[in-house]
Parts: structure tokens; C-alpha cells; sequence
């Protein structure tokens, strides 16, 4: 069990994790009379890896879009940095610096690699549209300094050889790691990946576990998840929260996690009563 304070904790492996970026506090989420969260609480540690698992239908993809501003909660508070956060719209909460990878690509299909990957760095954009449609001075420069940021990204992602093909031509695995890199291109503070690994074959999910971990490890970024590889989510993640039916069913380590009755009955089928 994680010894764990106010400033964080110190994992298995030796990594140390910071004081709390996120947390969630009580949320509840309805739409109509369909409850999607109940009254969930849990937070997320700078510099580390938090996984959200659960069943089909358990309300993960609702969580992570209260995380990323897209949801309003029905109940209960979100606190970023210490401060509660207001209503904000998407943008501003990526102003924020919170990012996201979508479990649909939702990438611009006929738009190369690199011009998908400089989409992400509209929001540290400051030049106006009159000054960026001249093209010239401080909007040059600015230009210059995002296309080299791009750069940096494609070569950490190893996609230097697609890097003017249109995405839409691209294999999916490669498409994911795409659109691995516009999220990274807004250098967030916070990463949200929505099951990053569906629908890839192993060899596919080896390079994205290994991109996630030196995402991690080389930029810093606190990596929130939604995976259903069991394998993946307890190899990459420091600690792990369940969802089932819209509840809380367990939170901790992937191994007091693999070790809960509660989480074993879900993932089993167990009825419930």
C-alpha cells in the first residue's frame, strides 16, 4: 500500500509523485432521470499515471468528460490546482492546460500529420488573425517557434517519415499516435487518453505503452486513462480507480485493485443484488 500525504508518495519504482493537480469531489452526473456518476470522489497526483477502468456502461467516458469540462456535473465540485474550477467551456479548460485524445480519432482527415499536430497549438497562439493573415513579423516568428514545438513532437513520436501525409491515408495505430501528438503539441499539465490502445494489435500497444511511460517520465505530464487491457492498465498506471454502475467500487494500486472482491465480482460477471 502507497504510503501517501499531502505531498505525495513515493511509487514502487521509485518515481516521486507531487501533491494533488485534480480532484474530484462528490460528483454526481444525471441526464434526465439516468444517473451516469453517483457521488464519486477521487484525485489525481502530479507526475503520475491514474487509470479509470470499469465495465462497459460504468460511466468512465462520463467522468473523464466532467475532467475536461465538456460535462457539467448534476453535483459536486471539480478543483484544479488547488482552486475550484467555475463552468468553463472546452477551450478555456484547455487554456488551463488540460488535453485529450479522443476513444473515435477525431482527426482532420485530409489534413497532413504535421498540420494536425500544429491544431493543438492554437491555444498558445497569440498573434490576431489580421496579424497571422499578413504572415509577417512577430507572427512569422511565432509561426516558426510552433512548427519547430511540432517538430520536437513528431521526432519524440518517431513519425518523421508521415509527417506530410494526410492523416486520413494513415493505418489507425498510426492515426492514435497522431493524435497522441496534437494533444501533446498543447503541453499540458494534465493528459487525458481515452482508451488509448482500442481496437490496436499487440504490437501497436507496445509502442503506445511505451510512448505513454516517456510521455510520463521525459515531459512530466500527469496521465489520466481509460483502458479496458487489463495488462496495459496495470503495467503503465501508479494507481487505479473502478467504476461500476456509475459508482465507485474501488481506488488504489493496480495490486490492492487487482485484489479487490468488489472489482473482481464486476470484471466476472458476478449478478448483482
Amino acid at each position: 500500500m502507497l504510503d501517501q500525504s499531502a505531498d505525495g508518495y513515493v511509487t514502487e519504482d521509485g518515481r516521486q509523485i507531487g501533491g494533488v493537480l485534480m480532484e474530484m469531489r462528490n460528483i454526481t452526473l444525471k441526464f434526465g432521470g439516468v444517473t451516469a456518476i453517483e457521488n464519486i470522489s477521487f484525485d489525481i497526483r502530479e507526475g503520475e499515471i491514474r487509470a479509470i477502468i470499469g465495465p462497459n456502461g460504468a460511466g468512465k467516458s462520463s467522468m473523464l468528460n466532467v475532467i475536461s469540462g465538456f460535462y457539467v456535473p448534476s453535483e459536486g465540485e471539480v478543483w484544479f490546482r488547488g482552486a475550484r474550477r467555475p463552468q468553463l467551456k472546452p477551450y478555456q479548460v484547455a487554456r488551463q492546460g488540460i488535453a485529450r485524445t479522443f476513444q473515435n480519432i477525431a482527426l482532420f482527415h485530409g489534413m497532413s500529420t504535421l498540420d494536425n499536430i500544429m491544431t493543438g497549438r492554437m491555444t498558445l497562439m497569440k498573434s490576431s488573425i489580421g496579424a497571422q493573415a499578413i504572415w509577417k513579423g512577430a507572427a512569422e516568428r511565432e509561426e516558426t517557434e510552433h512548427r519547430e514545438a511540432v517538430e520536437k513532437i513528431i521526432d519524440f513520436l518517431e513519425i518523421q517519415a508521415i509527417r506530410k501525409t494526410p492523416v486520413g491515408r494513415l493505418p489507425y495505430g498510426l492515426q492514435k499516435r497522431v493524435e497522441l501528438g496534437r494533444a501533446l503539441a498543447a503541453e499540458p499539465k494534465l493528459l487525458l487518453l481515452d482508451e488509448p490502445m482500442a481496437g490496436m494489435n499487440v504490437e501497436e500497444k507496445e509502442d503506445m505503452s511505451r510512448f505513454i511511460l516517456d510521455v510520463n517520465d521525459e515531459f512530466g505530464t500527469t496521465i489520466a486513462l481509460i483502458e479496458h487491457d487489463m495488462g496495459v492498465v496495470m503495467d503503465l498506471s501508479d494507481r487505479v480507480v473502478v467504476m461500476d454502475y456509475g459508482k465507485k467500487i474501488g481506488d488504489g494500486t493496480p495490486d490492492e485493485v487487482r485484489g479487490n472482491q468488489a472489482v473482481i465480482d464486476a470484471y466476472l460477471g458476478v449478478s448483482h443484488d
